[in-house]
């Protein structure tokens, strides 16, 4: 994959494209972040979240249309999941100057491979155990991308480890990226809600004073 001509061919077809507006053409650009992050896997999960931060898009509703759009005007295959737990696929077509006949193959190979992967009630072990970190390295290198300390890295890795890498001690684990997202969203939270407090009970005194005294 040479992320240069291909960078360089799917422009020329935005400037021909009169359908793209600017929200497009980010929303792409923040998947194509996405997927370089990858290392530009065939598929690969998304938080909504984090590609709508990415692309500076603040309305739900925007983002959806213009992931649809990219969808029907074959600049990519989306693949939602309808499921909480776990994140929707993209397969990012590849554009080069042959670029009919790349996503012609694309689309062709990804049809092949969509039912497997939206059969949730058919269990495929290898494709769970390939969703997990390789190690705990791996954890770290996601954490610090994100900007978040070691120590918390190291956290959510040995408590996964702990609980066998399930959901509610039933259903395993199969998009560890997006489980980490959650853990640094509600730690976010968590951490608001113990500064809020913190900041109330300094406002609150036990002390009975008397303001008829002279200072």
């Amino acid at each position: 994959m040479n992320y240069i001509k291909h960078l360089n061919s799917v422009f020329k077809v935005f400037q021909k494209d009169p359908r793209l507006n600017p929200s497009h053409i980010s929303l792409y650009m923040a998947l194509f972040q996405y997927w370089n992050y990858t290392n530009f896997q065939d598929q690969f999960y998304i938080s909504r979240a984090e590609i709508m931060g990415i692309a500076k898009l603040g309305s739900t509703k925007t983002y959806y249309r213009c992931l649809r759009n990219l969808n029907d005007w074959k600049y990519l295959l989306y693949l939602p999941s309808h499921n909480m737990y776990k994140g929707s696929q993209i397969r990012m077509l590849k554009f080069d100057t042959s670029r009919k006949q790349a996503r012609n193959k694309e689309e062709t190979t990804c049809k092949q491979a969509v039912t497997p992967i939206l059969n949730l009630n058919k269990p495929n072990r290898n494709f769970i155990q390939s969703k997990l970190p390789k190690n705990e390295n791996e954890v770290l290198v996601f954490f610090k991308s994100k900007n978040w300390p070691t120590i918390e890295a190291q956290k959510f890795y040995n408590h996964n480890q702990a609980i066998g890498w399930t959901i509610g001690g039933k259903s395993k684990v199969e998009n560890w990226q997006a489980l980490a997202s959650n853990w640094m969203i509600k730690a976010a939270e968590i951490e608001k809600k113990s500064a809020v407090s913190h900041f109330k009970d300094n406002l609150i005194t036990q002390n009975n004073k008397d303001y008829d005294q002279p200072l």
